[in-house]
C-alpha cells in the first residue's frame, strides 16, 4: 500500500503561487551555537543497519560544514569511520562512553540516552 501524502513537505518542496510578485524566500543558514550552548545526546543504536552497531550523535544547531568537522573530529579521536547525515553524526561502533568525554572535553553538553 502507497504511503498518503500528507503536506507539502511530501511534495518534494515545490511552491505554488498565482502572485506575480511572489518571491521565494532563502533559507536561512543558523549560526553555529558555542559548544557551551549546544545540547547534544549520545545514542547507541544497531537497527535498520543489518545488526552493525553505531553511535548516533543527535541536537547539533549549526552549519553544515561545523557538524562535519565535529563528525571528523570524533572519527579521529575514536579511531573508526563515520559519516554525517540528516544533522546527525553516525560514528561506526560502540563509542558512546569515549564520545561523551570527548564532547565534554570540548565543553559541550551531552546527554548519554539509552542503556
Amino acid at each position: 500500500m502507497a504511503k498518503k501524502k500528507l503536506g507539502l513537505e511530501d511534495l518534494g518542496g515545490f511552491v505554488f503561487s498565482t502572485n506575480d510578485d511572489f518571491e521565494l524566500e532563502n533559507e536561512t543558514v543558523a549560526e553555529t551555537r558555542s559548544p557551551k550552548e549546544q545540547y547534544l545526546e549520545a545514542h547507541f543504536s544497531n537497527k535498520g543497519r543489518g545488526g552493525k552497531v553505531v553511535t548516533v550523535i543527535k541536537g547539533f544547531v549549526g552549519t553544515e560544514d561545523d557538524l562535519k568537522a565535529l563528525g571528523k573530529l570524533l572519527k579521529v579521536k575514536c579511531g573508526v569511520g563515520g559519516s554525517v547525515k540528516d544533522n546527525e553524526i553516525i560514528i561506526q561502533g560502540n563509542y558512546r562512553d569515549k564520545i561523551v568525554q570527548i564532547l565534554e572535553k570540548e565543553n559541550y553538553n551531552v546527554k548519554r540516552i539509552g542503556g
